[in-house]
């Protein structure tokens, strides 16, 4: 038996709906979950005080904690007309995680121009500065997605940020997918590290494929002993998004990371 961590899942990896899901993730002995909230029940449009309230009580009655909610659009904020929109319901995700007793909000931000002049990446700066700001604000992290960018890269982005609100949701397998390190990356990020998703997935000639924990080319041990070495002691959110079995991946990954 390898270090007690905190192992969470993604509740829609299960494809169980969210309570099914969270029985599930309690059944496995999972510590926490992570919770999409931007569309179906658990949205902030659909969840009054009432509701809010009893689901903080039935997530707690399952002994679990929500490591985090997802409050990605799938649009991210290069595109200057939207981000108003955007930036709205967002903050309204950023106030349901303080409803729910949670400190981490995560999205995507949308693959990064690397021209520091480019419209999009200046309309990008502004709606995270403003999200980022009102995350600080609330005792919340805005974490960004790793993956469309070179660790460096979104390192530099994140600087560019004026608050420490501004944080990072560790994906390794994106990385990989994407051809950037994951072990280095860690070391590169540590400052903004919030939380995590256990993933693994391959790139081969150019095609990206998600695969169950451990046997992809994500070095999972190397990984958690990196995130180890900086002192990183939040959640290994284990996140599958394909695959015709979800419930025995998940349940084989749990096992997974409880040995290492």
């Amino acid at each position: 038996m390898g270090k007690q961590r905190k192992i969470g899942v993604m509740v829609e990896s299960f494809r169980l709906g969210v309570t099914e899901g969270l029985k599930k993730a309690a059944e496995l002995r999972a510590d926490g979950v992570q919770i999409y909230v931007t569309k179906g029940e658990v949205t902030p449009e659909n969840m009054d005080d009432v509701e809010r309230r009893r689901f903080r009580k039935m997530v707690a009655d399952l002994g679990l904690t929500i490591s985090a909610l997802c409050a990605d659009y799938g649009k991210g904020f290069l595109d200057a007309s939207l981000n108003p929109e955007l930036i709205l319901k967002s903050k309204r995700c950023i106030d349901l995680a303080v409803d729910l007793e949670t400190s981490v909000v995560t999205t995507h931000i949308g693959r990064l121009p690397a021209d520091p002049n480019d419209p999009r990446l200046l309309a990008c700066q502004a709606a995270i500065t403003e999200l980022a700001q009102y995350a600080e604000s609330k005792g919340v992290a805005f974490a960004t997605e790793t993956g469309p960018e070179s660790p460096s890269d979104l390192r530099c982005f994140l600087e560019s940020i004026p608050s420490s609100g501004i944080k990072v949701n560790f994906d390794p397998a994106n990385f990989v997918m994407n051809g950037f390190d994951h072990i280095g990356g860690v070391e590169i990020l540590k400052n903004y590290i919030v939380h995590t998703h256990a993933k693994d997935g391959v790139r081969i000639n150019d095609r990206k494929q998600e695969l169950p924990l451990g046997q992809g080319a994500v070095d999972i041990p190397k990984w958690v002993a990196a995130l180890d070495a900086i002192g990183y002691d939040g959640f290994l959110t284990i996140e599958r998004e394909t695959g015709a079995d979800p419930v025995k991946d998940i349940t084989e990954a749990v096992r997974y990371l409880r040995s290492i």
